[in-house]
């Protein structure tokens, strides 16, 4: 079905052991027309050659790398707190595996929800092939950075004491404690518009919600009837989780690369930070599909219907190239970039604020969130050192 093919583990497969266990554990738009044909051909070819290029140009032109023992504490600040970040997200994407991807010797645990993944299918038909596919990767993030760690002599991340959330009571989910709740999301939606628009948080613009997504379940809490509008609603609400959780890594890394010393841990934050940005142009892709659903009354939703959007190009669903937006210097000229990429805007500790305002951590002990805004704030404070 065109997912990766699974690698037999060692004893260097560090971090294996933990996952085996777990899993038993409006404005200005400059943007001309397009048209949605071939949306997913383009996609697929232009971002592996793109990525690879400017990868090539970019380390094709750096002195030669430090070794690994001039690793910086700030450089190690940096790693602790993606760690951690990807441990979240690990998390919160098995869950989704768990109920609407697919459940394999790669991503084990879960024996999937056929209501939920049936509504997820209408946004495309691979949908389960691209949830487990991104919930493999987190896994890979997660133990690639606490094995790095340990290389240089640096404490790796473990939140296992803080898996105490309560998992879904729908068919397909495992009951194990879990980091995040998926239950009651408030999903930031803004990108939305950010990606279409001209305009960079990064010069302090505020973007609006496109759509109001506010105490929602992104999986089903309970068995829902196949094909109703509820169970609808909570898949569309998810693949809006999708694009928000990935674009926010995509600015994150960006962000935090500024703060780096270490060559070799730049190509980490690249390296990963170009597979983060690859996820969310992909959910971008498939949160223009979402069909018109709408659950009325107070802790409802609405979600339009996108073919009425169809020549607004503040919103029209396949416009979904970054449209070139102020960047650096406003005296410049506009350019395609990820944003923001600022620390103020995209740094740490704003992606912890957006965590935990979203609802991800609620039920959470005051004992991880000190935690993890100690993480935070280390890895916004450290600074390139030459």
């Amino acid at each position: 079905m065109g997912m990766k093919t699974s690698n037999e583990p060692t004893a260097k497969d560090f971090g294996k052991t933990e996952f085996r266990h777990q899993t038993e554990n409006l404005d200005s738009i400059a943007k001309p027309l397009k048209s949605s044909i071939s949306r997913r051909s383009f996609l697929g070819k232009s971002l592996a050659v793109g990525a690879g290029t400017i990868g090539a140009g970019l380390l094709a032109n750096t002195p030669s790398a430090r070794a690994a023992n001039d690793v910086t504490p700030g450089d190690v600040a940096i790693l602790r707190f993606l760690a951690a970040a990807e441990i979240i997200e690990a998390d919160l994407w098995q869950q989704y595996n768990e109920l609407g991807g697919i459940q394999d010797s790669e991503v084990p645990g879960g024996t999937g929800n056929e209501a939920y993944t049936e509504a997820l299918e209408v946004l495309d038909e691979d949908m389960p092939v691209y949830v487990h596919d991104n919930t493999d990767d987190e896994f890979s993030h997660w133990h690639f950075l606490n094995a790095f760690l340990v290389s240089v002599g640096a404490q790796p991340v473990d939140l296992d004491a803080f898996r105490t959330l309560p998992s879904s009571a729908a068919t397909g989910a495992q009951q194990i404690g879990r980091l995040t709740n998926l239950m009651h999301l408030n999903v930031d939606t803004s990108w939305y518009l950010r990606y279409r628009s001209g305009h960079n948080p990064d010069f302090s613009f505020v973007f609006p919600q496109f759509i109001n997504i506010s105490n929602r379940p992104a999986i089903p809490p309970t068995d829902l009837p196949a094909g109703s509008d509820e169970i609808q609603a909570i898949a569309n609400t998810a693949a809006f989780h999708f694009c928000a959780i990935e674009q926010g890594g995509s600015s994150l890394y960006s962000a935090l690369a500024l703060g780096v010393t270490n060559l070799k841990v730049l190509r980490i934050l690249l390296g990963i930070g170009g597979a983060e940005v690859n996820h969310f142009a992909i959910w971008h892709d498939k949160a223009g599909n979402a069909p018109a659903v709408t659950i009325p009354g107070s802790g409802g939703v609405r979600f339009p219907d996108f073919e009425t959007l169809n020549g607004n190009e503040a919103k029209q669903n396949n416009l979904i190239m970054p449209e070139p937006c102020t960047f650096i210097d406003p005296a410049l000229p506009v350019c395609s970039v990820i944003r923001p990429s600022s620390i103020a805007k995209a740094g740490a500790v704003r992606a912890f604020h957006a965590f935990t305002g979203s609802g991800l951590f609620n039920g959470q002990s005051q004992a991880f969130l000190n935690f993890i805004s100690s993480l935070a704030n280390a890895a916004d404070a450290a600074r390139r050192t030459l």
